[in-house]
């Protein structure tokens, strides 16, 4: 379960103002007349999620806890699972997405729907509602959606849109894709109409979807509603935030990422982007926000703000006991603490981040064998070197034999040795069963 954040400060700070101070307004409608919207009395609004993958990536949280801060400040979130938009996928600068099955997509939007509970409140008299657009998409006929939807669109826009065009001179878009804008403009008719819904918030790439959903709610209803975009997450160096090291995304599911996965992407997070990611992923204040950059400046070996942004986003994401568990990890791997102390997962989590060896009972396993089967030593000459030097360590132990064979009692969890080279350098070894 995902420990609730206290943001102290939200509830007696103009909403507007604290997401400028963060940098998380990337465009937006007129921002003053949200703002004296916001200031007469709670503004519902909404951010929709497409279930394109079994769970939410990091690159979501941004407009997710955008939700959250407006909820910290007295207005009403209106979580979005995108059952139907999800059957059809946004517009992609390259390739037409998969089409997955309706079981799929529905497996997915209910695994989606149950994470992004996790981030809002239900209590309260700004309580968050959570909806699924299937649940009027789906009653939709082609007639009409034809005759009460794309009557509203000037094909003439829809083509200028940047996505559009860039996909027109390469390799052409469906139809189906083509539509998805009317069918995202309808979720904010929608939502207005039934729950008073004046603001719709997402990633910066989602500009023209939400802008159409403000021109639907004009043409149709006549009614006046926001717009506001948050930045996409990149790199100081322009590489696409969220990739894990392994290549592939940082997932809010533990069993896609593991949080200790998740707490090694933040924590060797960039100098120049670490202050950054603590104003848009934390909840921190400015007093301790310009404490951290004084951090960065002055001593940034320390990596002080690398690791509060690292325990910060485990435990928003996977709570305060798994935080405290990686961190445990994160010393003991180094020989700074327990190894004993970790548990199964956690321990098997860490190997995996660096590499493991299986080694089958009645091979043979000496020090040296050991060395050369983890890939810390390319041969037993270099091994038996590092074990003269006083380099070669087994679960933090330095072993100063050649010949040292592990017994069952050095086993972690009755399977696992932690092999280590030096300061810095380790393995696992899984010793499988007879």
């Amino acid at each position: 379960m995902i420990e609730a954040v206290t943001d102290h400060n939200a509830s007696t700070t103009d909403i507007i103002d604290e997401l400028t101070w963060r940098g998380l307004i990337q465009q937006s409608t007129d921002l003053d007349a949200l703002r004296r919207e916001a200031d007469g009395g709670p503004v519902t609004l909404y951010c929709g999620f497409d279930p394109t993958g079994p769970s939410l990536h990091a690159g979501h949280l941004v407009p997710l806890l955008t939700l959250k801060r407006f909820q910290l400040a007295g207005h009403r979130p209106i979580v979005l699972a995108g059952g139907a938009t999800g059957m059809i996928g946004d517009p992609r600068d390259v390739g037409e997405r998969t089409m997955n099955s309706a079981d799929t997509v529905a497996d997915w939007a209910q695994r989606i729907r149950s994470q992004l509970e996790r981030f809002v409140s239900f209590d309260g008299g700004n309580a968050a509602i959570v909806e699924n657009n299937m649940n009027w998409t789906g009653q939709l006929s082609a007639i009409d959606f034809l005759r009460d939807l794309g009557k509203h669109f000037s094909v003439n826009v829809m083509l200028a849109r940047e996505t559009v065009k860039r996909r027109l001179e390469s390799d052409g878009m469906s139809y189906t894709e083509f539509s998805y804008m009317l069918l995202q403009a309808n979720d904010y008719l929608q939502l207005r109409r039934t729950h008073g819904c004046t603001l719709q918030v997402g990633g910066s790439d989602q500009w023209g979807n939400i802008i159409a959903g403000v021109e639907l709610n004009r043409r149709v209803d006549g009614e006046h509603v926001h717009a506001m975009t948050v930045p996409l997450v990149t790199s100081s160096d322009g590489k696409k935030f969220g990739k894990s090291t392994g290549g592939g995304s940082l997932w809010l599911d533990p069993e896609m990422t593991s949080p200790y996965a998740w707490y090694q992407y933040f924590v060797n997070t960039a100098d120049a982007d670490v202050i950054r990611y603590l104003r848009w992923f934390t909840f921190l204040g400015r007093e301790e926000l310009a404490e951290l950059e004084a951090e960065v400046a002055e001593r940034p070996q320390a990596r002080v703000a690398q690791r509060r942004l690292a325990a910060e986003m485990t435990t928003l994401v996977h709570g305060a006991a798994n935080t405290a568990a990686v961190e445990l990890a994160s010393q003991a791997l180094f020989g700074k603490g327990e190894l004993r102390d970790l548990d199964e997962a956690t321990l098997a989590a860490a190997l995996s981040e660096a590499s493991v060896a299986q080694v089958a009972p009645g091979e043979p396993s000496t020090i040296v064998d050991l060395l050369v089967a983890s890939g810390l030593c390319d041969s037993k000459g270099a091994a038996k070197r590092t074990v003269k030097e006083g380099g070669a360590y087994v679960n933090n132990t330095k072993i100063g034999a050649e010949d040292w064979v592990p017994q069952s009692e050095d086993l972690l969890h009755g399977q696992w040795l932690v092999i280590r080279r030096g300061k810095r350098n380790f393995a696992g070894i899984q010793v499988q069963s007879a």
